[in-house]
């Protein structure tokens, strides 16, 4: 089942002899499960595709649909709803309140949306984020490993359909960024969670299903 599809999709800043092309017609679509990384060099275009398949930011042209819906057809204030229920984002940077404890981190999603927390499904998660002996301690408390992993919990909350990685290891050491990749794989697994990952890092790339190659704002390649 296709859960993302991104059609003919591009982004231009700027006019005449400062247009920059930053994204040029890309297409491209995920089946539900799967696990898609994307790779490029600083540049690419490959950020730029991230914030509008996850609604951040509007194309200049083309189309994403995720779970079936045009996202680009509903208003700010509709968007921003889907986007806070269907769509999990993953930062470089972590992004964590600094005066919520790790479980009140991973549950804000819910509580801003006035949703009731299934406590069975947010313990299991903390368990499998190796975070149940830190779930009450403030981020300033954790690691850079143990704070990537609240933000990733953040996102899986919610059973989005689908989670946007944004270069997910690129603050952390080698050991921390093994252990991220480790549990993005896991999440995926074991919840059958999309995810669409973004990096430079071909290495970390290798883990998933399938790898898109982004260069100047096009799709080079697959494998």
């Amino acid at each position: 089942m296709e859960i993302l599809k991104v059609e003919n999709l591009s982004k231009i800043y700027g006019k005449e002899d400062a247009k920059v092309i930053a994204l040029n017609n890309v297409s491209f679509s995920v089946e539900k499960g799967e696990f898609v990384a994307i790779v490029g060099a600083s540049g690419s275009g490959k950020s730029t595709l991230l914030h509008l398949i996850g609604g951040v930011d509007r194309p200049t042209s083309g189309k994403v649909y995720i779970d079936g819906k045009d996202i680009y057809s509903l208003d700010d204030d509709k968007l921003a709803i889907f986007r806070r229920r269907q769509v999990g984002l993953i930062y470089q940077f972590y992004n964590l309140i600094p005066i919520l404890n790790i479980e009140e981190n991973i549950t804000l999603p819910l509580k801003l949306d006035n949703r009731k927390v299934d406590e069975k499904y947010l313990q299991s998660l903390i368990n499998l984020l190796g975070l149940k002996e830190r779930k009450n301690h403030l981020p300033n408390e954790l690691s850079g490993g143990q704070q990537q992993r609240t933000s990733i919990g953040r996102a899986l909350i919610t059973n989005p359909a689908i989670i946007l990685a944004d270069e997910p290891t690129g603050n952390l050491d080698s050991k921390s960024s093994d252990e991220i990749v480790e549990l993005l794989k896991r999440s995926n697994k074991e919840y059958k969670q999309t995810i669409v990952m973004i990096t430079h890092n071909m290495e970390i790339a290798k883990c998933a299903d399938r790898i898109i190659r982004l260069e100047d704002g096009k799709i080079v390649g697959e494998s």
